[in-house]
């Protein structure tokens, strides 16, 4: 990992498989970075409220409508890559981070309070 400014590169596009995520510590926490199968990349917190586990980098991306989503493999609540809300109770989320893309390198930023 490297730091850029306010960015640390977690890794590049390529070491995520598309529709997959990975995990990464960033300043101190644990974020889960995610691949889309059209190669946008998100990050949340990779902590799930709801099983109150580390593990949100090991769930399952889907759509709901236009809506990108990670379904937590403990109990499959799923949370909007884009806002960190649940999509099925919208008083719970979780926190979402800025990301770029710089020459292949998936690049994590500052957080954002879901």
């Amino acid at each position: 990992m490297t730091q850029t400014a306010t960015y640390i590169t977690v890794c590049r596009l390529d070491d995520i498989d598309p529709e997959t995520g990975i995990a990464a510590l960033v300043r101190g926490e644990v974020v889960a970075v995610f691949r889309t199968v059209d190669d946008r990349i998100f990050a949340l917190s990779n902590f799930d409220p709801f099983g109150h586990a580390s593990v949100l980098a090991r769930g399952i991306l889907g759509t709901r409508g236009d809506v990108p989503f990670v379904a937590s493999p403990l109990l499959k609540q799923p949370f909007s890559l884009e806002t960190g809300v649940c999509l099925d109770d919208p008083s719970v989320s979780v926190a979402t981070y800025e990301v770029d893309l710089v020459d292949g390198e998936i690049r994590v930023g500052a957080r954002r309070v879901g």
